[in-house]
């Protein structure tokens, strides 16, 4: 279906926005609130409506939903109190006042261009950007570094320069690209010069689809020029490879489940890990083992299995402590063994030694190898900072979970980026520091007890005791099982800051 309003066309079938007959990014999440408000602009659409339709009934924030209502006024050029499209009624709900025409949408021709069978891995091409003659040289090495930096996933196919680089100055359609090189994605981009500074802009498209998934625009001085390529491409990398992954995602939930190999099982492992609940945790590992059985040398896989038995412990979630210790041992091991240059693999193992066996050092040093390999990799800054605060070396942790949020600023686990930086101001001392970053946490993942123990805790110890109680209460419904007695099961504190975390959940009134 289109939807024709303002100056806006959405097409529905192919997930597409398009303003002023520009391509325009749309978040999955945003256009899905766009779609359900336009398919449902005769009435008023509640806000537990929107929950049950937009995230399947899941906990949302208040503050996850404005944002994203927010975003979706921007993204339809709706900024601002004049709300000429989505319309806000206090208190009842939101309702899409535009005027819109809806019609069917067009279908796509068949092409005669034979087309390559795509890989077994999500695959990508990153064609020469536009540039005046004189900005070729800087535009060429900017593609150059971004193909380089893509090269180093090793769950990406990434066509090679010289056959990317022969559609340069040729007019030539996205899809017709796709089916040429057998890549299911294009990256294609802009480099504008003005004076001495820079614009360069990139955007990731569905070759198939046409759809532009994401975009990024990076400016910059010209000076040093191969630093300010560095910045631009480690940008670049933080927006698309993301969007990357989350697209296949998406995609694999269109797969019948008996077709599925091992990468889309490694795929649905993910989606299931960043639920974040038990039930989905425990899928997780099942699919990551799956995968793995699939296929013996996939050390992403093995990796993120073992990386499973960290959520595990910090949880309260193991059942039987030592055999599933041994486990966590033998994958994590295994993954190292098979993915010494690879960077999820070596992450993964590294959080897990350091978390699941107290190998920290040993876990640091894994992964600041995984960063060695790959610096644009936001989980394994994430993961050394966690390792920072256990080594009690607060001001470290804090600068790691900093590079994290910024090369990952939408990550779907930034609750635990926030609980990483709460923890790491609970080793400094910092309680209020500590407590307003826990709740940043709570705010995003209610159930989070991580950050529901930190939350207790700094509140308990800076005198809001009916608080602190209110905490304790809500861990005790999501676990009974949590004692002040087994907290050093959960944690990987330095004694003496893990000593401090049982004094306040004492005085919130846990359980001893």
């Amino acid at each position: 279906m289109l939807y024709l309003f303002d100056d806006c066309t959405i097409d529905a079938s192919r997930r597409e926005v398009r303003r002023a007959d520009k391509s325009i990014p749309v978040e999955p999440k945003v256009l899905d609130l766009v779609l359900y408000l336009l398919a449902n602009r005769d009435r008023l659409v509640s806000k537990d409506e929107l929950v049950s339709a937009v995230w399947n009934g899941r906990i949302v924030s208040d503050s996850a939903i404005s944002a994203c209502i927010h975003s979706a006024r921007v993204a339809l050029g709706d900024a601002g109190a004049g709300q000429r499209l989505i319309k806000t009624f206090p208190r009842k709900g939101l309702r899409f006042i535009g005027k819109v025409r809806d019609t069917p949408s067009p279908s796509i021709p068949p092409t005669s261009v034979p087309a390559l069978a795509l890989p077994d891995r999500p695959s990508v091409a990153v064609l020469p950007f536009v540039a005046e003659p004189d900005q070729s040289y800087f535009a060429d090495g900017v593609v150059d570094e971004v193909i380089l930096a893509l090269s180093r996933m090793r769950w990406l196919f990434v066509i090679a320069r010289n056959s990317s680089f022969t559609y340069r100055d040729r007019v030539v359609d996205v899809r017709q690209i796709g089916r040429e090189l057998g890549v299911r994605y294009v990256i294609e981009g802009s480099v504008r010069k003005s004076s001495n500074r820079v614009r360069i802009t990139a955007q990731l498209i569905d070759a198939e689809s046409r759809l532009t998934l994401a975009g990024h625009r990076c400016d910059g001085v010209l000076g040093d020029i191969f630093e300010l390529q560095d910045t631009i491409v480690s940008e670049m990398i933080a927006v698309i490879a993301p969007k990357l992954e989350a697209n296949e995602i998406n995609r694999t939930r269109r797969k019948p489940t008996e077709n599925l190999d091992a990468y889309d099982l490694y795929l649905r492992g993910l989606e299931s890990y960043y639920l974040w609940t038990q039930p989905a945790h425990e899928l997780a590992l099942s699919f990551f083992k799956q995968a793995f059985a699939l296929d013996d040398n996939f050390a992403a896989a093995c990796g993120m299995a073992a990386r499973c038995y960290t959520s595990r412990k910090v949880n309260g979630w193991m059942v039987d402590r030592e055999a599933e210790v041994s486990e966590a041992r033998r994958l994590s091991r295994q993954a190292v063994a098979l993915g010494g240059d690879d960077a999820v693999a070596l992450t993964a193992a590294g959080f897990t030694n350091a978390h699941v066996l107290s190998e920290k050092a040993a876990g640091r040093a894994l992964v600041e190898r995984a960063l060695r390999l790959n610096p644009n990799y936001s989980v394994a800054w994430y993961c050394a900072g966690w390792i920072d605060v256990w080594l009690e070396d607060a001001a470290s942790a804090l600068e790691k979970f900093g590079y994290a949020m910024r090369y990952s600023p939408i990550d779907p686990l930034m609750f635990n980026f926030h609980a990483g930086i709460a923890s790491a101001h609970f080793v400094a001392g910092r309680l209020d520091d500590a407590r307003l970053y826990a709740m940043k946490a709570i705010d995003g993942r209610p159930s989070f007890v991580t950050a529901l123990q930190i939350a207790a805790a700094t509140s308990a110890l800076g005198g809001r005791l009916a608080e602190a109680r209110e905490h304790v209460a809500a861990l005790r419904r999501i676990n009974g099982d949590l004692r002040v007695g087994n907290a050093a099961d959960r944690f990987s504190l330095h004694p003496n800051t893990l000593s401090k975390l049982m004094e306040g959940l004492r005085l919130a009134g846990m359980p001893e």
